[in-house]
């Protein structure tokens, strides 16, 4: 949203609005992700104590809470945003529970690659809600979200093999082995880290910005060169939470080239 306003003032309501829609977006069709994963939540240690699976919540109130969530979010986000952001937090509620939880998660290789996009999209509704359309720029942030997902989630994905393997998901350390995973790992973190300088020529981001994305693109490639080398589960753990932190301090410095620098190469 700071991005896409140009340091213009971002509307009280409309960035509470879209804070709160997006919010309830997520919400429900993460309540609905784990309705159809229920199943598949009790076999693995990392999920068996979601509310579903533990017993806390009953299947089909977990199914009502998500269906609300998502309905409401998007009434939220019609009337206080606009409807263009409406309509992509809902085709992003879509994607995540059709496209990825129902069609591609427990089928193929590609499950995180393609469904990635999921979660990406929260970037175009920001922008959309803004800017009232999605420009050039919008596409840019959405491609670096998804060619982060990858290497984020199969870094989560080497430490929870097991899991996934008894559960019968073909992750990619499941489907191809650990070994094809830290290359691919590595490998779309050169790709996310060069798609991370294009804010600069698409003028949506200046100097600061570029040096922070070189810094943190190579914490990322250096983070993957020792998963590849060390190959244990502390050098996985690492990736996964340097990853998290990268993709958080990597927009963090937008905002702050955005507000405060707004200085262009």
């Amino acid at each position: 949203m700071v991005v896409a306003a140009q340091g213009r003032a971002i509307p009280l309501v409309t960035l509470l609005a879209t804070v709160i829609g997006g919010a309830m977006a997520a919400g429900g069709a993460s309540a609905l992700n784990q309705y159809l994963d229920r199943d598949m939540d009790k076999q693995m240690s990392r999920t068996k104590n979601r509310p579903i699976p533990a017993g806390r919540v009953a299947p089909r109130y977990a199914l009502i809470y998500g269906i609300l969530l998502v309905t409401v979010s998007v009434f939220v986000l019609g009337i206080f945003v606009n409807w263009l952001a409406a309509s992509l937090a809902l085709l992003g509620a879509l994607y995540y529970v059709v496209l990825y939880t129902i069609l591609l998660k427990r089928n193929t290789v590609l499950n995180i690659l393609i469904g990635g996009g999921a979660g990406a999209i929260p970037v175009l509704v920001g922008w959309a809600a803004v800017a009232g359309t999605l420009e050039p720029g919008a596409f840019v942030l959405f491609s670096i979200v998804f060619y982060w997902t990858p290497p984020h989630s199969w870094a989560l994905a080497l430490l929870v093999n097991a899991d996934y393997a008894r559960a019968n998901v073909p992750m990619m350390p499941v489907a191809r082995g650990a070994d094809a995973a830290r290359v691919q790992i590595l490998l779309y973190s050169l790709q996310l880290v060069a798609l991370s300088i294009l804010p600069v020529p698409f003028r949506i981001a200046s100097w600061f910005y570029l040096i922070a994305a070189l810094l943190l693109g190579s914490g990322m490639i250096y983070e993957s060169v020792r998963l590849l080398n060390e190959k244990s589960g502390a050098a996985a753990k690492r990736t996964y939470k340097y990853s998290t932190f990268y993709l958080a301090l990597l927009f963090l410095a937008l905002i702050v080239d955005q507000l405060f620098l707004r200085v262009r190469l």
